[in-house]
């Protein structure tokens, strides 16, 4: 597992409320793409996150966004979900 030292993207926006600030609409995007590609990621291996929240995404003090908490996860068989 690896260790991300940034906290999750909750506590990072919560901070800056804090502040009165936003993150930087550059900063929003980027964490918004790494998420695109670790979903992909996923989906490419059948696998449904099903608890994609803030709380749930982990950034690294260099700024990397990591997906986390598979614990809901489903494997898609034979293309379909059952619930």
């Amino acid at each position: 597992m690896e260790l991300c030292d940034g906290g999750d993207l909750l506590q990072k926006i919560e901070a800056n409320k804090k502040r009165n600030q936003l993150l930087p609409e550059a900063e929003v995007w980027q964490y918004f793409i790494q998420m695109l590609r670790g979903l992909k990621g996923l989906h490419d291996l059948q696998i449904v996150h099903r608890d994609i929240k803030c709380a749930n995404l982990f950034v690294t003090k260099s700024g990397d966004l990591k997906l986390g908490d598979l614990n809901v996860s489903k494997v898609a068989k034979e293309g379909m979900l059952q619930t």
